[in-house]
């Protein structure tokens, strides 16, 4: 139930459980960055932005998408609101009825992903001729990029079993053990980058391992709290049980549509691989950057709701359902734009902090800077998509995503073909950026559209709130951006002195200045009443 307030509020039951549950989530995805920055700082020492992290990233990359496809974006999308209406059925045999379903999917599932990966490993030379063309013209970077993906393949198999397990503790409420297992692969990345690879001479293949031990380590860091939660399946195979038809008929459509930003990277990856050596370097370690505040609050955000808003359409409780996803979409102005303004701000000041070290040159680093600051101009727009989407997968409508993602995809392609020759690396990272916006504003106007979502009042003031105290930050800020040549000649200490002391005063400033604007952050914690939008 929900109670009305002096203030016009509705204090909502269980939205402290959700921001309990994001901030878990998060908190945990932020030791996830924390070491994936450490891993990246010793791949950028040891690899530089060269043919060989050229090649190795195109080799990471490959296996990273197809498990944004069968881990955790179109079967995690399909599984878990299939699985959270077993667990919402009345009832006392709903739980083993959901743990009949898991064992059924766990053992189709990984039949599935067997065969995938045994086609992936030996069909290694195609798939590098198909996305990254341009490694044809050197020989030794395009047998070097194939050996490499016949070593990391596999981690596909092992991280959509975990994106599995994730599911069903996410539709449990435990959240914090799957946010936490990235950082695993960050542990092995960093003892091979950073312990064993520099002593010898292949370390891009030594690194390739590393990829392969931190699937085998994430995937045995779940059986412990599966076990605790009586959800360890047992593999069965059944391509037959309705709910894994139902999971497998919905993950049709979904392949494609839950994973457009995925395609659009690897779009990327075949028109950089045409470009000079570097590009996808510089592509990499930019989205990876992008990836710290995307990840630690977009991805959080949208995992923790995804349950919650399946949960509430099973119940038939729709005005819930919008006061939940219009609480989510509060969450992402006040934090996505802020945080976009900063990495534009302080682009150069962090790239050059994190990676200018060894083999990263100071030009990989205005390079990389540029491609950022493209990147960085979607970052609310990426993180409404983790929070929009959502909105039809909780509802099993996996089509209409799909009609959206095909009509972002064929923009970035035409954005790809304008802005490459002007811009290079930066004119891909800007392609993705806008076609961004568009998946965006379409996925709002559909849930729009379906009276599925309406906003509550205080739109207006609160983003009127958020512009004006993003823009005394970038104020700010600003000399710091100024200071390249200090960043790019001082020592790395210094650099991450002063760069702490921006990004503390930045937060500082934006906090105060909402403040002052009247934003209390216990406003958060509640949804405004049913109104009409201002």
């Amino acid at each position: 139930m929900s109670e009305p307030r002096e203030d016009g509020l509705i204090e909502t039951r269980g939205t402290g459980g959700l921001v309990r549950s994001v901030f878990a989530t998060g908190g945990m995805t932020l030791i996830s960055r924390i070491t994936g920055f450490a891993r990246d700082i010793l791949l950028a020492r040891l690899l530089g932005t060269t043919a060989l992290a050229d090649a190795f990233f195109v080799a990471f990359r490959i296996p990273s998408f197809f498990r944004r496809i069968f881990g955790e974006g179109a079967f995690s999308q399909a599984f878990v609101p299939v699985f959270s209406g077993y667990l919402q059925k009345p009832g006392s045999a709903s739980e083993d009825e959901a743990r009949t379903f898991a064992d059924h999917m766990a053992g189709a599932f990984l039949l599935v992903l067997l065969a995938v990966t045994a086609l992936g490993v030996l069909a290694a030379p195609a798939i590098i001729f198909v996305l990254a063309p341009g490694f044809l013209s050197q020989p030794a970077k395009y047998q070097l990029a194939v050996t490499l993906l016949r070593i990391t393949f596999p981690y596909l198999l092992f991280i959509s079993l975990v994106a599995m397990a994730a599911g069903m503790l996410n539709a449990r409420g435990r959240f914090a053990a799957a946010a936490f297992t990235p950082v695993l692969l960050n542990l092995s990345l960093i003892l091979a980058a950073g312990v064993i690879a520099p002593h010898t001479n292949e370390p891009a293949v030594i690194v390739a391992w590393g990829v392969f031990g931190g699937g085998v380590l994430q995937l045995v860091f779940q059986i412990p709290f599966l076990l605790r939660e009586r959800l360890l399946p047992r593999f069965r195979v059944s391509f037959r049980h309705p709910g894994v038809r139902r999971v497998f008929r919905l993950m049709v459509p979904g392949l494609f549509g839950s994973s457009i930003a995925q395609i659009n990277l690897v779009v990327d990856t075949v028109l950089a691989s045409f470009l000079v050596t570097g590009s996808i370097s510089w592509l990499y370690y930019a989205n990876r950057l992008l990836e710290f505040p995307l990840g630690i609050f977009g991805v959080a955000l949208g995992t923790v709701i995804l349950p919650h808003l399946a949960g509430k359409h099973t119940r038939a409780s729709m005005s819930e359902f919008a006061a939940t996803l219009d609480w989510a979409l509060r969450w992402v102005i006040v934090i996505a734009v802020p945080a976009a303004a900063a990495l534009i701000v302080l682009s150069m000041p962090i790239i050059v902090t994190l990676y200018r070290y060894g083999a990263f040159s100071a030009q990989a680093a205005v390079q990389t800077h540029w491609v950022l600051i493209a990147f960085a101009l979607g970052l609310p727009a990426f993180v409404l998509i983790k929070v929009l989407a959502p909105g039809f997968y909780a509802r099993q409508d996996t089509r209409t995503p799909v009609k959206i993602g095909s009509i972002a995809l064929v923009a970035n392609m035409v954005f790809n073909g304008i802005l490459i020759w002007p811009l290079a690396a930066a004119g891909l990272a800007l392609a993705t950026t806008l076609s961004g916006l568009l998946n965006a504003w379409l996925l709002y106007r559909g849930l729009r559209r379906d009276a599925v979502y309406r906003p509550h009042p205080g739109w207006r003031r609160l983003t009127i709130q958020v512009g004006l105290a993003s823009a005394v930050m970038v104020l700010i800020l600003m000399p710091a951006a100024r200071e390249s040549a200090f960043f790019l000649r001082a020592p790395g200490w210094e650099r991450a002195l002063v760069l702490a002391g921006c990004i503390i005063a930045g937060l500082a400033v934006y906090s105060s200045a909402m403040w002052i604007m009247g934003v209390r952050p216990r406003a958060l914690r509640y949804r405004v009443a049913e109104g009409n939008e201002e």
